[in-house]
């Protein structure tokens, strides 16, 4: 079983869903309103939890959010080493259109709030086995990184949202980078997409990488071992928390020991699933349905990677 420590972001998502994004200069109404728990950090956390994994959740939680604890608890997350702020929690503001698509407007709040002294509080009391996962949702990612080296665990960093703050964090101690093929882009500074994983190998030798590729699926890369991954065809409601599921399914798998090959194909199977519930943490199935689906051919036949562009 994978031990995941996750400095990760913790947000209150009020969810508009709307017959299209709404554009410079435009009023408009939206469909509905709805209100769920969210950010990276908690639906990574999620994804995780339901995968398979022990995790523990650190961070800050805002006078006004309670209903993120009860998330994360009633998933079996463990919040030991999360702490209560008088501040006010993240929250993200997200259009949802028809097709499923979303664009988010993020507040840090208590995100962004961290101290080094809560840090190292964290640390010592996580000890020394397992992976710490952060996000580009936080403050202090690079200190997290480099105090998490020093103690011996490993680090995993999804580089989103993707921001010049990221060329500033020590990369050269990362164990696991998971990126989309911008984010991945930005990092290795290619303009080649077939380029960018031997060039992130070759100045970062010791980082594996996950590359995720929208439509086209994802491929990864651990020391000499690679593999790809098409995707399922299923009709798409909400991509919100598709690529969280998507890491918290693969860390999990590739943590425990899987082949990358199996990891691939369950976060895969996971992330299908997701894609066709409304909602952000909510939307992550459950291992035995994401096993289910996957063994029961219910998702249909995978896809074929599709390739550079």
């Amino acid at each position: 079983m994978a031990k995941i420590l996750n400095f990760g972001s913790l947000n209150l998502d009020q969810v508009y869903r709307v017959d299209a994004f709404v554009q410079p200069g435009e009023t408009k109404s939206s469909l509905s309103l709805e209100t769920h728990c969210g950010g990276k950090g908690l639906n990574q956390s999620v994804a995780a939890a339901r995968a398979g994994a022990e995790v523990w959740h650190a961070g800050l939680i805002g006078c006004d959010g309670e209903m993120l604890c009860d998330k994360l608890r009633e998933n079996g997350v463990n919040l030991a080493l999360l702490e209560r702020s008088d501040g006010v929690s993240g929250h993200a503001i997200i259009q949802v259109d028809n097709s499923g698509q979303n664009c988010i407007l993020l507040f840090g709040g208590t995100n962004q709030a961290l101290t080094e002294a809560y840090v190292d509080r964290v640390l010592e009391a996580f000890g020394s086995e397992g992976v710490v996962l952060v996000q580009n949702e936080t403050n202090l990612v690079g200190y997290i990184m480099r105090r998490a080296h020093e103690i011996g665990l490993q680090v995993a960093i999804n580089a989103a949202p993707m921001n010049e703050t990221v060329f500033s964090y020590p990369l050269d101690l990362v164990d696991w980078l998971v990126v989309n093929e911008i984010e991945g882009a930005a990092i290795a500074k290619c303009a080649q997409e077939a380029q960018i994983l031997p060039t992130l190998q070759l100045k970062y030798p010791k980082m594996n990488v996950l590359m995720t590729l929208g439509k086209r699926g994802a491929i990864c890369a651990r020391g000499g071992e690679s593999a790809k991954s098409g995707i399922y065809h299923v009709k798409v409601v909400d991509t919100t928390a598709a690529g969280d599921t998507f890491l918290g399914y693969f860390l999990n798998e590739a943590l425990d020991g899987k082949r990358l090959e199996e990891a691939l194909r369950l976060a895969t199977a996971a992330s299908s699933l997701c894609v066709q519930t409304k909602g952000a943490a909510d939307s992550v199935p459950l291992r035995k349905d994401a096993l289910f689906a996957l063994e029961s051919g219910a998702l249909g036949s995978l896809g074929e990677w599709g390739g550079w562009r």
